[in-house]
C-alpha cells in the first residue's frame, strides 16, 4: 500500500517481487543440480538445507509433506538434483527453492571421496581398535592443534582452567581451512609428538563438509595414525563425523569435549586425595587399636605363660596344698581325739582298776587263773585277791550258794 506518491512499504515490494517469481514459467517447476549443504533436519519434519556449486550456493526447504517420496537421508557433500518451485519467502525477503522431489545425482564428490577414502583406511587396519593408545588420566602436558583465534581453542582454555589451573597447555597455531591446511596440521601434530606431550587436541569448531575438509584428508589421517602421543579428535559439532574421528585414539564429539576429557578434575582430585587420606587416616588408627589390644592379649598370656609366673603359682599352690592339709589332719586329729576320749572313757568305766578302786577285787587261782564261777573252788583251797593298790593271799573256809 503506497503512503507516499512513488513511495511503498518493504512488504509490497517483496510480495511483489513474489508475484514476478510466480509468473516466471521457468521459476515454477525447475531442477537444479548441486552438492547438499547446511543440512538440517527439523523436529517438525522439514528439511533445511543449501545447493551449491563453485561459484554459488542456493537455499532450500522441503517441507515434511513432500518428504514422503524421498527414499535415502541427505548428508553433507552429496550430489542431488532437487525439483521444485523457485519463490521468496515475504518475511525475509529471501528467494529459496521449495523442493517438492530430490533424486541422487552420485554420491558427490566430497561425499564419494570420504567413503573411499574411509574404506581404504579401515580396510589397511588404520581404525582397528588395538591401535588406540590410552588417554592418560591425569595429563598436565596437552597439546592443542587449532586455530590460535577462534571458538575452539578459548572454549579449550576455559574449560581446561575451570578444571585444572596447573594443566600446560602448548598452542600450535595451524590453519584449519583452506588448500594449505592439512599439511599444517600435520607439522602440527609432528611438532607436539616431538615435544613429548601427555596427551595431544587436534579440531576446530562446525562448519560444512567443505570447512572441514582438511581433516579428511589422508595425510592428516597417517599423522594422527603415526603419532606416538595419544590424539583425541574435537573436530566440528557433534553430528560432524571426519576421517580423524575414526583414527584418533579417541574422538570428542566437540573441542569443550575433548578438553573435558584430556584435563582431569583438580578440584575433584584434590577432594578425593583428602577422602581417601582421611579414610586410610581412620583405617589406621582402627587397625593401630586392634593391633595393641591384640598385642595386650599377648602380653597378657606371655605373662600367665612365663616361668616364674608358673613357679610362683605352683608355690602357691603348694601352700594351699599344705595349708589345706594341715586343716584336713588337725580336723582329723580333733576327731580322733573325741573318740579317743569316747574310747577312753568307755575303757575305763570297764577297767578293773577302776572297779577296784571302787572297792572291789580282782580274785585269781593260786595259778593266777581268773575266778569266775563257784565250782572252782572248795573249802581250804588258797586265792589271791588283787586290790587296787596291790594283791593278798586268802584261804576259803566255807563255800556259800
Amino acid at each position: 500500500m503506497k503512503t507516499v506518491a512513488g513511495v511503498y512499504t518493504v512488504g509490497q515490494v517483496n510480495s511483489y517481487i513474489k508475484n514476478m517469481f510466480a509468473e516466471d514459467f521457468a521459476l515454477r517447476r525447475i531442477s537444479i543440480k548441486g552438492e547438499i549443504s547446511n543440512c538440517k533436519y527439523h523436529s517438525s519434519g522439514h528439511i533445511y538445507f543449501s545447493l551449491k556449486d563453485k561459484n554459488a550456493v542456493i537455499a532450500c526447504v522441503m517441507f515434511k509433506s513432500n518428504t514422503k517420496g524421498l527414499d535415502f537421508r541427505l548428508t553433507e557433500g552429496q550430489s542431488v538434483v532437487a525439483t521444485g518451485t523457485v519463490s521468496v519467502y515475504e518475511r525475509d525477503g529471501k528467494y529459496q527453492l521449495y523442493a517438492e522431489k530430490i533424486t541422487s545425482d552420485g554420491a558427490g564428490d566430497l561425499h564419494k571421496k570420504f567413503e573411499e577414502l574411509k574404506k581404504e583406511l579401515e580396510e589397511m587396519g588404520m581404525f582397528a581398535p588395538e591401535y588406540k593408545k590410552p588417554i592418560p588420566k591425569y595429563a598436565m602436558n596437552i597439546g592443542i592443534v587449532t586455530a590460535a583465534t577462534g571458538a575452539a581453542i578459548q572454549d579449550i582454555i576455559n574449560i581446561s582452567t575451570r578444571r585444572n589451573p596447573y594443566v600446560q597447555l602448548n598452542l600450535y597455531p595451524s590453519l584449519v581451512q583452506g588448500a594449505s591446511a592439512a599439511s599444517d596440521i600435520v607439522n602440527g601434530i609432528r611438532c607436539l609428538d616431538n615435544m613429548g606431550m601427555d596427551v595431544i587436541i587436534v579440531g576446530r569448531g562446525g562448519g560444512s563438509i567443505e570447512d572441514l575438509w582438511a581433516f579428511n584428508e589422508e595425510i592428516v589421517a597417517r599423522a594422527v595414525f603415526e603419532c606416538n602421543t595419544p590424539v583425541i579428535s574435537a573436530v566440528g559439532h557433534e553430528t560432524d563425523t571426519t576421517i580423524i574421528d575414526y583414527v584418533a585414539d579417541r574422538r570428542a564429539p566437540t573441542p569443550s569435549a575433548a578438553a573435558e576429557l584430556a584435563v582431569f578434575d583438580y578440584m575433584r582430585f584434590e577432594q578425593d586425595i583428602n577422602d581417601i587420606g582421611y579414610t586410610l587416616k581412620r583405617s589406621l588408627i582402627r587397625k593401630s587399636q586392634s593391633s595393641r589390644a591384640i598385642l595386650e592379649q599377648y602380653r597378657l598370656r606371655l605373662i600367665n605363660k612365663s616361668p616364674q609366673n608358673r613357679i610362683f603359682e605352683s608355690r602357691q599352690r603348694v601352700s594351699d596344698m599344705q595349708e589345706q592339709m594341715s586343716d584336713i589332719m588337725h580336723d582329723r586329729l580333733n576327731i580322733l581325739k573325741n573318740n579317743l576320749a569316747v574310747m577312753s572313757e568307755r575303757l575305763n568305766g570297764l577297767s578293773p582298776l577302776n572297779k577296784l578302786s571302787k572297792g572291789y577285787a580282782y580274785v585269781q587261782t593260786k595259778d593266777e587263773k581268773p575266778l569266775t564261777d563257784i565250782a572252782q573252788i572248795k573249802p581250804g583251797d588258797d586265792i589271791k585277791l588283787n586290790l587296787q593298790n596291790g594283791s593278798a593271799m586268802a584261804q576259803i573256809k566255807k563255800v556259800l550258794d
